[in-house]
């Protein structure tokens, strides 16, 4: 009987180990960055063509290698990094397992000139599919210069797994700031098809974050350190107001090693509690020192995942020092105790002033240090930063919140409910505001005011919530707090999230005008100018068609720059450069969680970012045409992503609740 058993070829089992380590022209950039770093490089210079499908060029004035440390370095395994596995638990350096070069070597045409400083000649290499073509002395300046060329050229099926040019260039910029990030008394340089991108000089790390992420940074900085004798975190936070709603430019590095960690995260946003906008997230750049022996980085191939020996230790420090961050800059909003109790439609007590409008007694009183009170005057903070409190026993399910209230006088206690039939009824002059308009459905409700024997059918598709259609048995729907929708059904009660309805509505819009490619643009009298990350920046060039099929009109203006002309019509009324910024930075932000098509995930990424404006006061007829619209969507009852919408408490529930 044969053996069947064979050893695999070096050739075979450097393509095999190539799939681990190189999975995209990205992971080149970040292994070979990594290496110039641990070469002790004091500049360095990426030079990408066609995203790095053609050429990836790292050029370093690092330490050099000799002829034979040159022609080592792409053997498998072999590093200068660690001699023992003891050094494997006092790791300092980025790499350490010496199988980048081999890896790489294996799936492209590579050509190495390197010469140390004290040696007169260099070495020049040249590797196609892990076979060595040449090696030779020449004449080359100090450090190292790496050619990769014709990424995955003998993997065809890999090459071809690649995404577009601006969707893999967006993740090399990715790679590219974490280590520039890490290593701020580094010079850095990155251009793409001879267009400078990135021109870093080495300086401190607030003036790396500044020059990589823009001025408009300088303001929101705040430093932030703790020192233990078992871990020191130190780096930069952002102040809330400045938090955006998608979560990209968070950063932990462990010993100038970029991770991801979601329980750190979980610690940096418990520091910020109270003070964020909901669904926001702040900005970081925060270090975590820690001695070698205490984490455990060899668990992936990426490095970008590790273990520390005691987390919750980690965990608390790391709470503590951005905690202590936010208080001593004042980053936290105080407490307003002089608020009144906003119930009922948000109107005051008394129903003395609208709901929708809000006077300067509402806005928070920050909190100013003795010594600098008299320097200057202290500007409001926004009203998103306020600080509520939980409303556990009444509306614990829905997570609602409520401000302090003063204590009303029991003498006065009609008041509290005095002109609630008035603000029930809304003036006929009144403006239809963030109204979606009437619905083109024969199951929607109409959009004027209907006498009181007519009733509301919000039709079949409410999934099949029971088995005939839902019928709204008195056309009077309530709003409560500006954001919950009651309406009468014959089995109960209705309960509707109305910003989760305002997106159900919106993205099927938009999902229609992208796929019918008759998207409606409403024409700025002033065009808006708007500067982007080139991450972002590339993700709309790769977009552009899809936005414009949306309602997005707008023109590349210089380096990163783009003047908006026009807006899909829904979204009129926001703030046209946030707008288009932070629908990018959402996209890039869910890049690779979902696998969506464009079309999928455009749409619902502007309706959850549109739906955000529509917790406000609606009057009776838009919120009957909001209600109409939802149960003419082909979904009423969830989210595109999911969440429900609606809920039904029945008669027994509710009876249930007033039981002993």
């Amino acid at each position: 009987m044969l053996n069947v058993i064979q050893l695999l070829p070096d050739s075979i089992a450097n393509q095999i180990a190539a799939g681990e380590v190189v999975q995209r022209p990205a992971s080149v950039v970040k292994e070979l960055l990594e290496n110039s770093v641990d070469a002790k490089a004091k500049s360095v210079q990426v030079i990408i063509r066609e995203a790095g499908r053609n050429l990836i060029q790292i050029v370093d004035d690092g330490a050099g290698m000799t002829e034979t440390d040159a022609r080592m370095s792409f053997e498998r395994h072999a590093t200068s990094k660690i001699r023992t596995s003891d050094d494997l638990f006092r790791i300092r350096t980025m790499g350490f397992r010496g199988e980048a070069l081999a890896s790489i070597a294996a799936v492209a045409q590579v050509e190495m000139r390197t010469r140390r400083a004290d040696d007169e000649l260099g070495t020049l290499i040249r590797i196609e599919g892990s076979d060595i073509k040449a090696q030779e002395a020449i004449s080359c300046l100090p450090g190292t210069n790496l050619l990769i060329k014709n990424l995955f050229f003998n993997v065809p099926a890999r090459r071809n797994f690649l995404k577009s040019n601006s969707v893999e260039m967006r993740h090399v910029i990715d790679e590219f700031q974490r280590v520039a990030l890490a290593n701020p008394e580094v010079g850095f340089s990155l251009f793409h098809n001879d267009q400078e991108i990135y021109n870093l000089p080495a300086g401190k790390l607030s003036r790396r974050i500044i020059d990589m992420f823009g001025k408009s940074y300088r303001e929101q900085l705040n430093y932030c350190e703790e020192q233990t004798p078992y871990v020191t975190v130190r780096g930069y936070i952002g102040k809330p107001e400045s938090a955006k709603k998608a979560r990209n430019e968070q950063f932990f590095f462990v010993n100038n090693r970029y991770i991801k960690h979601n329980y750190l995260h979980h610690a940096v946003i418990g520091a910020y509690e109270g003070t964020l906008p909901e669904g926001s997230h702040p900005f970081y750049v925060l270090f975590v020192d820690i001695d070698p022996s205490h984490i455990d980085i060899n668990i992936h191939p990426t490095k970008t995942e590790i273990k520390f020996d005691d987390e919750r230790s980690v965990y608390a420090i790391m709470m503590a020092a951005v905690r202590k961050a936010v208080g001593v800059y004042n980053l936290a909003p105080s407490l307003d105790f002089e608020s009144d109790v906003n119930f009922l439609s948000g109107g005051r007590s008394g129903g003395s002033r609208p709901a929708d409008t809000e006077s300067k007694a509402d806005l928070p009183r920050p909190i100013t240090p003795s010594w600098e009170s008299a320097a200057k005057p202290v500007a409001e903070k926004p009203k998103s930063e306020r600080v509520t409190f939980r409303a556990d026993s009444l509306d614990k399910a829905a997570g609602s919140s409520f401000d302090m209230p003063q204590k009303p006088s029991s003498n006065n206690w009609q008041a509290l409910f005095k002109g609630l039939e008035e603000s029930e009824k809304v003036p006929s002059s009144e403006p239809p505001g963030d109204w979606l308009g009437p619905v083109k459905s024969s199951g929607s409700a109409p959009a004027s005011e209907s006498t009181e024997s007519e009733a509301v059918t919000l039709g079949s598709r409410a999934n099949q919530l029971q088995d005939e259609p839902i019928v709204v048995e008195d056309e009077n729907i309530v709003q409560i707090q500006n954001r919950y929708l009651l309406a009468t059904i014959k089995s109960g009660v209705m309960v509707i999230d109305q910003r989760r309805a305002y997106e159900r509505v919106l993205y099927d819009q938009f999902h229609a005008a992208l796929t019918k490619h008759n998207g409606v643009s409403q024409q700025l009298l002033f065009p808006k100018t708007v500067t982007l990350t080139p991450v972002d920046f590339q993700l709309a060039l790769d977009l552009r068609e899809d936005l414009i099929n949306l309602g997005f009109q707008f023109d590349e203006l210089g380096q990163n720059t783009f003047v908006i002309r026009g807006v899909p019509t829904l979204t009129t009324g926001e703030n046209e450069e946030e707008l288009f910024a932070n629908l990018l930075a959402q996209l890039r932000a869910e890049t690779g969680r979902l696998k969506l098509d464009r079309a999928e995930s455009l749409a619902r990424s502007l309706a959850r970012r549109s739906s955000q404006r529509h917790v406000i006061r609606l009057s009776l007829a838009e919120r009957k045409a909001l209600v109409g619209q939802l149960f003419a969507s082909s979904n009423p009852s969830y989210t595109p992503t999911g969440e429900p919408v609606t809920t039904v408490l029945s008669l027994d529930k509710i009876a249930g609740l007033f039981r002993q």
